[in-house]
Order: structure tokens, then C-alpha cells, then sequence
């Protein structure tokens, strides 16, 4: 069965003969087959009706009209004239529709070196073939014989560029159904395209699924040729969503929207691409809430590089809390409390006085969700458009640090609409299998999976998506100044042996530790940032060349290719305390992409588990 994006059962806009094509090509193709429909491509903006990919095949593009044989009036090879409930309208040919799409499509792939050929005859042509062509569900091969004679078909439509009515049926046989398809190309040659050549077009085609690079389409059908070949070529290593990842964000659909996600499953890159997605539907702003400082200045910079500045309006909580009172000229409650506590409530009070409106953003988004508490969704929730409606809520229980708000509370009661509308993601994409399997060994007994109805939240263990790399390494040293000359040892060869400064993070378990660690690096030059003050994870840039210090719960979030986890031996042996902090350091383990270091300075029972599971 072919993987169509988005599914066909989430899709509501479809003409009768896109459906029943659709269905067909569900299940006259093999699995290894990819359909896209009604994807943009382009400034323009172009729709093809349906994209075909296979890695042997190659890529088709087709156009579907629901036409019958009695409504159709004349052709050309530009246009189509015929019968509609309007009236008589005159229409592209969809020929030249398919073709344009096709060529346009052609044209940006051509740019990269990876998918064009090598020898010299055929230099800067695709790797691959390519065709267009036409579906016509509602007439019938005899039909379309008789109104269009074979003779003129080759200028109008040729026959072995469309697919009839007659054989696309539910009885149609797989093979003869794939060979319509695969008559449509001109040519056939190439080696079978490569996961990463597959997943390169569709960094090209879909620029939205595109992971750390900016999605704005290449595709410029205004520029000029000389503005065209100015235009940088693909990076050598693209990074995209993965397939199932598309599929549930082209899916999504209307209204609530309930993600449950292990760490590093991939809920911030369906977040942009809602975001994307939403930007182009609605007029309201959209609004994106998570808990920390940090992560919203990493969600900042993520919406800045989707262009979606103007039109997405970031902060943490009580951030937006604090904005919601200026705004309205609110005074905070008085009292003894913390502050932000206070204006949480101001606010909450002033929305149900009226004096702060409801429905101002067309779109909300929560990611990391398991750290907001009832109240705290409830208002957020009468924040949404009820004309829109959209909420998109994201969360992962196991990363929750706070008992008390870790989602124990039915969603219903908060207004949330899960019921029907919720997702599962077991799947780790960013950890590597020994780093997810060495943090979950260590939380294993924190952390123990259950289930639970759509209205509660369960607890979901994490599966790893296959990604292998170094073991994960714990070293315990004699003093504190020692663990410091130690990291800053590895971060230096690290360094000479290519690594990112800004991909390396220094994870601690307290302040001070922070601090000195800080001062080390300095002494040692090698530039930091050590994010303890509001101001400083406020103004948190993820791109600056420096490495980054912060603490476990302001890593949340967030992800570096390297991360060394310090200063253990400073935990209390206090078994109350062991659940809050083997989740922060489970937390801490999985910001690691690639490679995992954990030290520390004094022996505890963190440290003689970790030392267990560092022998195993």
C-alpha cells in the first residue's frame, strides 16, 4: 500500500474523481511507492493534483478533472471549453497544467549536483526520470476515443498520457493500473534513487518539511536568469522530517490537536509546520506558549528561520502573562506571593471580568505542555478564535519535573477537546540508540510507562528510529577543579577536530557549579555563555558561535550534537528527591544528539548507577 500525505481520511476538500484516484492509488501501489496531494510548489504556487515518487520509477506529476463526456465542449492544446453549473467556462488545458508544474519542479532539482548526472553527455540532466500527465475518472477510454479521434489526441492529449475512467476501477489489475502510470515517461534510465537522494527532493519540492534551513521556497518564477543561477546551490547534507512525521503534520486537520511525544520524536518541527501551515489560512496572529525562558528563545529563532515572524508571536507563560497586563493596562494582584504567580492570576481574573478579551489569536500552540497546570490551560484555551478554533497542544510526560503539573488532570476540564483528536509519537529521532538507551536505563524505575484514555495523559516509552554512535561515558574525578579541566579538555579537541562551538552544551545541576564552570571555560578561551539570569535566556541565540551553559531544566527543549552532564556528585542522597531529579537528569541526558558525556565529583547514588550502566 502506498503512503499517501496527507492521509485521504483527514482530507475534506476533494472532488469525487480525486478521491477514487487516490483510493486507487492506495491500493494498486506497492509500499515503497510516495504520493503527495494537493501540495504547493513554488512562489506561485502551484497545485498539482497528485506527485508520485518511486525510487525506481521516478517522479510524476498529474492533474484530475472530474469532466464528463457530455459537458465537454472543445480542446486545444492550451485550453479545455465546457458545460458547468456556471455556465460555460473556458479552462487550461490540463496538459500544460501538469507540464508546467513538471517543469518547474524539474528546473529547481536540476540545481543540485546530487541528483543530476555525471557523465558528460548527459551533464545537468536529472538522475532520474520524470513525466506528467492527466486523469480523466468520469469518461472512459471509449468515450474519450470517440470525441477526440486518435489522430488529434497527440496534440491535444496524448492517449498514453491520460488514465480513463475504465481503468482505474476497483477491479483493476495492479500492474496494468502502475504501467498507465509509467507510460506517461519519456525516458527510462537510472540507478534506484537513494533514501538520501529521496529525502534531497523533498527538501526541494516541500520546503516546509526542511529541518535547520530556512523554508522559504527557492522555487522564484519572477527572477531573472541571472538572479537564478546567483542562487546558492542545496547544501551538501540536508536534514527533513521524516516521512511519518509529514504525514501527521499534513494531517492534522481542524480544531484540537493532542501530540503525545517522547523526547526528541520531532513535536517542535510539527509545530512549524503547523505554524506554516495556519500563517497562510487565518488573519489573526498565532500564538506559540511553552514554560522556559530558553526554549522559547530557541522557538523565537526556529519561527524566524520559517519567515514567520509577523505572523507568530512567541513567549514562555508567564512572559505572555506579564505582555497580557501591560497590554490592558491590568495592575498585578497584591499579596506575598512570587510575582508571576500574581499575574497569572491577575490575568485569569481580568479575562473573566472582561477586562482582557478572549479570542485573540487565530491559533495556539503549546509545546513541552506537561509543565502547565489546569488553570493555566483553561485560560490559554478561551484565548483561541472560536471561528477557527485551532489548538495545537504537545507534550511528553516523562519530561515532566513538576509533579504538580504534569498533566494528571482530564484535558476536558481544562477545555481542551482531545477526545478522538490525539496522537501517539514513539519514535526517537534525536538521540542516538546508545544515548536513549543509557538515559532511559537510568530513569527506568522513574519513568515506568502506562496507559491511559484519550482524555488523561499516558506515560510512553521511547523507541529509538535506528541512529547509532559512540557509547555514552561517565567520569568521576577527585575534585571540582579537576571535573572542570577535564571538560574543557574535550571541548578543545573537540574543537580541533571540526565540532561547532554552539553545538556543544555544558549541562549543570546547580548555579554555582554553573558559574565556576563558566570561569573555567573563559580562563581557558574558549568562548561561553552561561544562561542564569532571565535577561541572558531571553536573548539566547542558538546560532552564535560559543558554548552554551545551562541548567537541566532550562535544557528542556532544546538539542546539541554533544552534551556533557556535570556536576552530579553535588545531589542530595535524599530518596524524596530522587524522582524530581533523575527526571531532570534524564531530561539532561536526551538534549544529546550525537555524543553524551556525564561527570562528576563525588560519589552519590546517581553516580553508582550511572557507574553500573556505564560498565554494562
Amino acid at each position: 500500500m502506498a503512503t499517501i500525505i496527507p492521509s485521504l481520511t483527514t482530507v475534506a476538500r476533494m472532488t469525487r474523481g480525486e478521491r477514487r484516484f487516490g483510493r486507487r492509488l492506495e491500493s494498486l501501489l506497492e509500499e515503497d511507492y510516495l504520493v503527495w496531494y494537493d501540495i504547493p510548489l513554488g512562489r506561485r504556487r502551484r497545485y498539482p493534483d497528485f506527485i508520485i515518487l518511486h525510487p525506481a520509477r521516478g517522479l510524476l506529476f498529474l492533474e484530475v478533472k472530474d469532466w464528463k463526456i457530455e459537458t465537454l465542449r472543445s480542446i486545444t492544446p492550451d485550453s479545455v471549453v465546457i458545460d458547468t453549473q456556471e455556465g460555460r467556462k473556458t479552462v487550461s488545458n490540463p496538459l500544460a497544467q501538469a507540464r508546467q508544474c513538471a517543469f518547474a519542479a524539474i528546473d529547481q532539482l536540476k540545481r543540485d549536483p546530487q541528483l543530476t548526472q555525471s557523465d558528460a553527455r548527459y551533464q545537468g540532466k536529472l538522475c532520474f526520470p520524470y513525466g506528467h500527465g492527466v486523469v480523466l475518472p468520469n469518461i472512459t477510454r471509449k468515450q474519450w476515443d470517440q470525441v477526440v479521434p486518435e489522430a488529434e489526441q497527440e496534440t491535444l492529449l496524448p492517449a498514453q498520457r491520460v488514465i480513463c475512467k475504465d481503468e482505474m476501477q476497483t477491479t483493476t489489475d495492479p500492474e496494468a493500473f502502475q504501467q498507465r502510470l509509467w507510460d506517461m515517461f519519456e525516458y527510462r534510465f537510472g540507478e534506484k534513487l537513494s533514501v538520501p537522494q529521496i529525502d534531497r527532493i523533498r527538501w526541494q519540492l516541500f520546503p516546509e518539511v526542511r529541518i535547520d534551513a530556512p523554508t522559504q521556497d527557492l522555487f522564484d518564477d519572477d527572477a531573472s536568469e541571472e538572479d537564478a543561477s546567483s542562487e546558492p546551490l542545496v547544501p551538501d547534507i540536508v536534514r527533513v522530517m521524516d516521512l511519518h512525521q509529514e504525514q501527521l503534520a499534513r494531517s492534522m486537520g481542524d480544531g484540537h490537536r493532542v501530540i503525545h511525544g517522547v523526547a526528541g520524536s520531532g513535536k517542535t518541527l510539527i509545530l512549524g509546520y503547523r505554524c506554516l501551515h495556519l500563517a497562510r489560512a487565518i488573519s489573526k496572529p498565532i500564538l506559540v506558549l511553552c514554560f522556559y525562558i530558553t526554549l522559547a528563545a530557541r522557538l523565537r529563532s526556529f519561527i524566524a528561520e520559517k519567515g514567520l515572524t509577523e505572523t507568530v508571536k512567541v513567549h514562555h507563560f508567564h512572559e505572555w502573562c506579564g505582555l497580557q497586563l501591560e497590554t490592558y493596562h491590568v495592575d498585578t494582584l497584591p499579596g506575598n506571593r512570587p510575582v508571576w504567580e500574581r499575574q497569572v492570576e491577575s490575568v485569569i481574573q481580568a479575562v473573566d471580568a472582561a477586562r482582557i478579551p478572549r479570542a485573540q489569536y487565530g491559533a495556539v500552540m503549546i509545546d513541552e505542555g506537561h509543565d502547565f497546570e489546569q488553570a493555566w490551560l483553561k485560560l490559554v484555551v478561551q484565548m483561541i478564535d472560536p471561528d477557527t478554533n485551532s489548538l495545537l497542544l504537545l507534550y511528553d510526560d516523562a519530561q515532566s519535573i513538576y509533579q504538580k503539573s504534569s498533566l494528571k488532570f482530564p484535558l476536558s476540564s481544562a477545555g481542551v477537546q482531545a477526545r478522538g483528536r490525539t496522537t501517539i509519537l514513539k519514535l526517537n529521532y534525536r538521540n542516538t540508540r546508545e544515548i536513549l538507551s543509557f538515559a532511559y536505563d537510568f530513569a527506568r524505575d522513574f519513568l515506568e510507562a502506562q496507559d491511559a484514555d484519550e482524555d488523561h495523559i499516558p506515560l510512553i516509552a521511547p523507541e529509538v528510529a535506528g541512529v547509532s554512535g559512540p557509547k555514552p561515558a561517565f567520569r568521576c574525578f577527585s575534585s571540582a577543579h579537576d571535573e572542570a579541566r577535564y571538560l574543557v579538555r574535550c571541548i578543545q579537541t573537540w574543537r580541533d577536530e571540526g565540532s561547532e562551538l554552539n553545538s556543544i552544551a555544558v549541562v549543570y545541576t546547580g548555579n554555582a557549579q554553573g558559574r565556576f564552570f563558566h570561569e573555567v571555560l573563559r580562563e581557558a578561551g574558549i568562548p561561553n555563555r552561561c544562561l542564569q539570569q532571565s535577561a541572558d535566556k531571553r536573548r539566547y541565540d542558538p546560532h552564535a558561535d560559543e558554548v552554551v551553559l545551562l541548567s537541566r531544566q532550562s535544557s528542556k527543549g532544546l538539542e546539541f550534537d554533544t552534551v556533557l552532564l556535570c556536576g552530579l556528585g553535588a545531589l542530595s542522597n535524599d530518596e524524596e528527591q530522587q524522582f524530581q531529579e533523575a527526571r531532570l537528569l534524564y531530561v539532561g541526558m536526551t538534549r544529546a544528539r550525537r555524543r553524551l558525556l556525564v561527570t562528576s565529583c563525588q560519589a552519590n547514588w546517581y553516580t553508582r548507577r550511572l557507574t553500573e550502566l556505564a560498565s554494562a
